[in-house]
């Protein structure tokens, strides 16, 4: 477990690429293939926050939470494992797996990757003070075109009934604030073993720690 703590998102970057060359070998229609995309997405996201330039947990706990340790309060290595691995990629491959026929799990994830558009945008860019936070690339040119495509493509061939939209937007609810937020504040420890590296820290943080 240790290794997937450290490792996670370097999992992901493989993954998006063996799925983007399944995809290029499968025929798919216009909403399955969205539904994909929006899975290689999220793992291409992941990889901007957690690895390159990596600094989103340090970067979310000072400017989210105040905290006086960064490197892991409230969110630790740990709680980044589950938020990102068992419920981001379990509910966006179960959505696009399944998506065409549960409509609701993709209207779910896709208002996940539109709450990320939003925070990565401009919540923690004003919060911050700063022009850019880790992940807000992806947000802007992967996450935001891929939601616009899936809700015109839904709504011009009406795909989805009034309990999609009402069990999407409620599940997409729920995930944004109880399988994000919550599980940050659920699975929080000042005294936590899982410490996120230096590298996760924003420069000006680093710097302070190391002086």
């Amino acid at each position: 477990m240790n290794f997937m703590r450290r490792h996670w998102f370097d999992l992901g970057v493989v993954l998006a690429v063996a799925v983007s060359i399944a995809l290029f070998f499968t025929p798919l229609s216009p909403l399955s293939l969205v539904l994909w995309l929006s899975l290689i997405a999220l793992f291409v996201h992941q990889f901007e926050e957690y690895r390159y330039p990596g600094y989103f947990p340090g970067m979310i706990n000072l400017v989210l939470f105040a905290s006086n340790q960064p490197d892991r309060y409230p969110l630790n290595t740990n709680t980044a494992l589950v938020v990102n691995v068992l419920i981001g990629w379990l509910f966006y491959a179960l959505a696009a797996v399944f998506g065409e026929t549960v409509m609701w799990f993709g209207i779910a994830t896709i208002l996940v990757s539109v709450g990320n558009f939003v925070a990565h945008t401009f919540l923690f860019n004003l919060k911050g003070k700063t022009f850019y936070n880790p992940g807000m690339v992806t947000a802007d040119l992967l996450f935001l075109p891929i939601a616009v495509s899936f809700f015109v493509v839904i709504v011009q061939n009406h795909a989805a009934t009034s309990l999609d939209w009402i069990l999407g937007v409620g599940l997409g609810i729920a995930l944004n604030y109880i399988g994000i937020l919550k599980l940050i504040d659920w699975l929080k420890d000042e005294q936590t073993a899982y410490i996120f590296p230096q590298r996760c820290l924003p420069p000006a943080a680093r710097k302070e720690r190391l002086s």
